[in-house]
């Protein structure tokens, strides 16, 4: 059953494994304020169990544009079409979260988008590949993010 995030009152529920349940727990909501202000969608995550064909339709993107393995533990995810744009999000227990924003009309963008939540280290896989800029958001905190455009069809 899919959770809907709540991003007035922000809840760690689903999170409390991770080591930064708070500050994911912030990234999280700051994207379902977004979607919702955006697009009127209201943001759902599943535990990662339940969403094994999000969760590896990401991983084939990293690996396939980037050679790139997460070794976290993903703990929820979701994936949800919007405006003409297929969004996945994963969030792992590390308080990394990874999504892929992919255009479904042949020329619109495609990227994939990495968030660090305050206080966790950059990931071994991210540290030498990425910059991450700094973003201050009043539900997360400092974001950290990086990024890179899609060259592949998926």
């Amino acid at each position: 059953m899919p959770q809907v995030v709540d991003f007035e009152t922000v809840s760690t529920a689903g999170l409390e494994s991770s080591p930064f349940p708070e500050a994911l727990a912030g990234l999280r909501a700051n994207e379902a304020r977004y979607y919702k202000n955006k697009y009127g969608h209201d943001f759902a995550v599943v535990p990662a169990s339940e969403a094994t064909d999000t969760i590896d339709w990401v991983n084939r993107i990293l690996a396939d544009e980037r050679d790139i393995v997460i070794s976290g533990r993903p703990i929820e995810a979701t994936s949800f079409e919007v405006d003409g744009t297929r969004m996945a999000y994963v969030f792992y227990e590390s308080g990394l979260s990874i999504n892929v924003m992919y255009g479904l009309a042949e020329g619109t963008k495609r990227a994939v988008g990495f968030k660090l939540s305050e206080g966790m280290e950059v990931p071994e896989e991210l540290a030498s590949r990425f910059k991450f800029a700094r973003q201050k958001s009043k539900l997360a905190g400092t974001i950290r993010g990086s990024f890179f455009v899609i060259k592949g069809e998926y």
